[in-house]
């Protein structure tokens, strides 16, 4: 029992995350500057959460759905501070997985690895969802046409599986495919894209703005503000996204830090910004059930077909941007945890050529794309939602573990207001946690009692530490 305890607390040295490079073997190329970064930060950020989870929060919240942001990006910001200075002082592959790894222990590192591969693969699933619904509302605009319902949503929403979801998955596993620094270059001139629509459709709603539409403020109270919040946050990935890319950062410990807290200020900025213009330019009720809602609203607005057709493109765009940058993420996270032994080792395989992890993201794109083509779009939202908080909850937590076991440790950056801001973080994640649903919770217990059996019938006796 005591070996077992033993095995299941051991935390992997900060000297092993810096020193296992093997020069006989293919590594990832560091080949990614400050602004890529941010960047990957802002298109794994911006899409979903704006251009179609609005249209599911909105109806929970009312016009306080403003206020769930604000909530959500308070919580954000006091994680993004806990992941700065944790991605400076371990500036490696792995995320919050790899920072558990050394602060919480084996066991621990792998269940927020099984989070993060969640909130990875389901959330880059609900992208993939939304996807098909701009695709079809582009179609419907255009031509008259759109995809058939059995072609274009999941069993359990009127159809047979999401052809569009699996068919933008194999276009980013293509790219992905290239190399880190050409996904990465990619992502970049797509967030410029998304960023100038969103500010077109901001210019557009905010002259059709109606105050009116702001009463009430908040039909169902704190309770769907909450609600929305926890639901929403899913959106935030981006922040755990910048630190996967540790080993392929130029100047890690001084870039990742940067990049994510500037990141997370664009995505806060235009966030807030296109939810007051929305529900200005569109009473709150009208949002329920609003496929390609912000489309939508720009077509009723204008009558015309043009500015819907740029938003049409501008989000598929925005979500191909996403969807490329989470699958990224999570081919990294798995190429961490297999290097660990904690996975198998087709995961850590790296194409010479290439630079990048070739078997292991043709796993992760099939298994994304399974998820999308067959689960509806709210489900596969607050599963992600609960993955992040979990995720971000134990940075929070690592900050403070950290600090006390290696105070000595060289960090490009700090939490200001040590401990308190990151018990801040910590607490606040709680509190979106609680707002979720409770098939959630039901989902999530059967996710994680599954990496038990996997960590404790194969990876305990794998172990790199072992």
């Amino acid at each position: 029992m005591a070996s077992l305890l033993a095995a299941v607390v051991r935390a992997k040295p900060i000297t092993g995350f810096i020193v296992e490079d093997d020069p006989d073997k293919p590594q990832l190329a560091r080949s990614i500057g400050l602004l890529h970064l941010t960047m990957l930060g802002v298109g794994a950020t911006i899409g979903t959460g704006i251009f179609v989870a609005l249209t599911t929060a909105v109806p929970e919240a009312g016009p306080a759905v403003t206020l769930s942001f604000v909530i959500a990006g308070i919580t954000a910001a006091l994680t993004a501070l806990c992941y700065a200075e944790l991605a400076s002082a371990v500036p490696v592959a792995g995320s919050s997985y790899s920072y558990a790894y050394a602060t919480l222990g084996e066991l621990p590192a792998f269940l927020i690895g099984a989070c993060l591969l969640l909130e990875y693969g389901v959330s880059c699933s609900a992208i993939a969802v939304g996807w098909g619904q701009y695709l079809n509302e582009l179609f419907a605009i255009t031509t008259g046409w759109h995809i058939p319902d059995a072609l274009a949503k999941p069993p359990g929403s009127g159809g047979i599986f999401n052809l569009p979801a699996i068919l933008l998955i194999g276009m980013c596993l293509i790219l992905l495919l290239r190399g880190a620094k050409e996904s990465a270059t990619a992502n970049t001139v797509l967030v410029f894209a998304k960023l100038a629509v969103l500010a077109l459709f901001v210019g557009i709603a905010i002259a059709h703005f109606s105050a009116d539409n702001f009463h009430p403020f908040a039909p169902k109270g704190m309770v769907g503000i909450g609600t929305a919040a926890s639901s929403i946050f899913f959106s935030y990935i981006g922040i755990d996204a910048v630190s996967t890319a540790g080993e392929e950062v130029e100047n890690p410990r001084r870039n990742l830090p940067l990049a994510i807290i500037l990141s997370l200020l664009i995505v806060t900025a235009a966030y807030i910004l296109v939810a007051i213009a929305a529900i200005g330019a569109q009473p709150w009720t009208a949002f329920a059930g609003q496929e390609a809602g912000l489309a939508v609203i720009l077509h009723n607005l204008t009558g015309a077909a043009w500015p819907a057709v740029l938003l049409s493109l501008g989000a598929m765009a925005s979500i191909f941007s996403v969807t490329l940058v989470v699958l990224y993420g999570q081919t990294r996270i798995l190429y961490a945890m297999s290097r660990d032994g904690l996975l198998p080792k087709l995961f850590q395989r790296v194409d010479g050529r290439r630079g990048v992890p070739r078997q292991n993201s043709y796993i992760v794109a099939a298994g994304v794309a399974l998820l999308a083509a067959i689960f509806p779009l709210d489900v596969l939202i607050n599963l992600t939602s609960m993955g992040t908080l979990i995720a971000f909850a134990a940075v929070s937590i690592g900050v403070i573990l950290l600090r006390r076991s290696r105070p000595d440790l060289p960090r490009g950056y700090r939490v200001p207001l040590y401990p308190i801001l990151p018990i801040l973080s910590a607490g606040f994640c709680l509190y979106l946690i609680v707002g979720l649903p409770q098939d959630t919770y039901a989902l999530f217990a059967g996710w994680i009692a599954a990496a038990c059996l996997i960590y404790f019938g194969y990876s305990i006796r794998r172990s790199a530490l072992a």
